[in-house]
């Protein structure tokens, strides 16, 4: 990526729109867009101002357009920066970006402009991919964690604590110099104090990933059960629409099907899977197969019971069918308006959740129950939460690493063996903020940032 270069890219959505954005960002962004546009001189204009034209080629009027002004370093990239918001034709955007090109602007790439505005020091590595996770969040939820990450989260917090690290690292690094004069200059109690101080930072962070993860991916949630249990017509219930084909015939479906919904603010991935049943037809055997596998990768299994054809002995039976399972199950007694009185109360006992999928009956409380299984923690302005599991892992690298210094302080090993370890534990913090990073590691993240952000 060449710094110097002025680029382009369209910021609005693609397609036909009231409006759209066409950003621009480099040394020469407005000396560029000052060509194209007719109005005022951009370039004697101050910067956040907002100024009325046209955009043209020559002496043909492309559009009638607004552009704003942002100069450097008072910019979201910390350069030369532009917006003009034209009307939202396809035909206008491109019309636009072509005669931008043709006076000096090149395409930008994936992410690019976020990508500069790290690489020029205006934010950190963990608040840039932010940005891109609040682009894409799919719930209020996901949108409240990228957020606060973005505008600092705990990365802040750690940035200092890195430099109180660098420190010490320093002060040990300098008594190896010294190493026959037998000198300390990093009071071992302190640096005790301080890597206990970035565990105790570190740990929440660690341990809320779990939530983090849940809340950025969706939780995946398999509906299982024996064939004609109803679990396409469930899958149809929640989702308020025919998403899958529900048939008498026993060993319909023999893939998986999958679909979204949010509830309780976090998003589901509902798959609907081949019923689970001995068979001989290698075509279903394989979706059954496959459905032993997502039961065993699912955070919550939705397992339908056929209250209307299923004895307490067969119930009993089909329990074995997860009892080796991790995931938290979720028991459903299906076709409720069937099913023996008796049955529904011995059953009741057993934490059952009782529904009519045909008739989408209590269907509301099973969502209820769904979000309850789930039992997150509401996530508030400001909190700290991992979603990344780069930053995870980074997190736990740096931890261990720590742990090796403490281990080091205690046993009284030399200033060398120590100061390798706070090396270490410096790299892992340094992966997470950018302050350490590569070119591929740049280019894997912002690789998946949309064009125009």
């Amino acid at each position: 990526m060449n710094s110097t270069d002025t680029i382009v890219a369209l910021a609005t959505g693609q397609g036909i729109s009231a409006i759209a954005v066409i950003r621009l960002s480099g040394t020469y962004a407005i000396a560029i867009t000052n060509k194209v546009f007719k109005g005022k001189d951009l370039e004697k204009e101050a910067t956040h101002t907002l100024h009325f034209g046209t955009i043209r080629d020559g002496e043909r009027i492309i559009d009638e357009v607004l552009v704003s002004i942002f100069k450097a370093p008072h910019s979201f990239t910390s350069e030369n920066s532009t917006e003009i918001s034209c009307h939202g034709s396809p035909v206008i955007v491109r019309e636009i970006i072509k005669v931008l090109l043709k006076n000096g602007a090149r395409l930008a790439e994936p992410g690019e402009f976020t990508k500069r505005a790290f690489l020029n020091g205006r934010m950190d590595l963990v608040q840039a991919e932010a940005v891109g996770d609040l682009i894409h969040a799919e719930t209020d939820t996901a949108r409240q964690v990228a957020l606060n990450q973005m505008r600092g989260g705990y990365s802040k917090g750690l940035a200092s604590l890195r430099e109180e690290l660098i420190h010490f690292a320093s002060l040990v690094e300098l008594e190896l110099d010294f190493g026959e004069e037998d000198v300390e200059f990093a009071k071992r109690d302190d640096l005790r104090n301080l890597v206990i101080r970035i565990q105790q930072f570190i740990e929440p962070l660690i341990s809320s990933f779990a939530q983090g993860n849940v809340i950025k991916n969706g939780i995946p949630t398999v509906i299982a059960g024996k064939p004609n249990s109803g679990k396409s017509t469930l899958l149809n219930a929640l989702l308020n629409e025919e998403r899958a084909i529900v048939s008498d015939i026993p060993g319909t479906t023999r893939d998986f099907i999958e679909d979204e919904m949010v509830l309780g603010g976090l998003s589901f991935r509902f798959i609907d899977t081949a019923g689970l049943r001995e068979t001989e037809d290698v075509v279903e055997s394989l979706g059954i197969e496959r459905t032993h596998e997502r039961m065993k990768k699912a955070s919550l299994i939705l397992y339908l019971y056929d209250l209307a054809n299923t004895t307490l002995e067969e119930i009993e039976a089909q329990e074995k069918t997860f009892a080796n399972l991790s995931s938290t199950i979720l028991r459903v007694g299906n076709k409720l308006d069937k099913a023996k009185p008796e049955m529904v109360e011995t059953l009741r006992k057993k934490d059952f959740i009782f529904i009519s999928a045909s008739s989408h009956q209590n269907i509301q409380a099973l969502k209820d129950a769904i979000v309850a299984k789930v039992m997150l923690q509401e996530v508030k302005q400001g909190d700290a939460i991992v979603s990344s599991l780069r930053h995870y892992q980074s997190l736990v690298q740096t931890h261990e690493a720590l742990d090796r210094v403490l281990q080091g302080l205690s046993s009284e090993v030399t200033g060398d063996l120590i100061a390798m370890d706070i090396r270490q534990a410096l790299h892992y913090l340094g992966e997470l903020s950018g302050a350490i990073t590569t070119d591929d590691l740049l280019d894997n993240i912002f690789s998946k940032f949309c064009i125009g952000k």
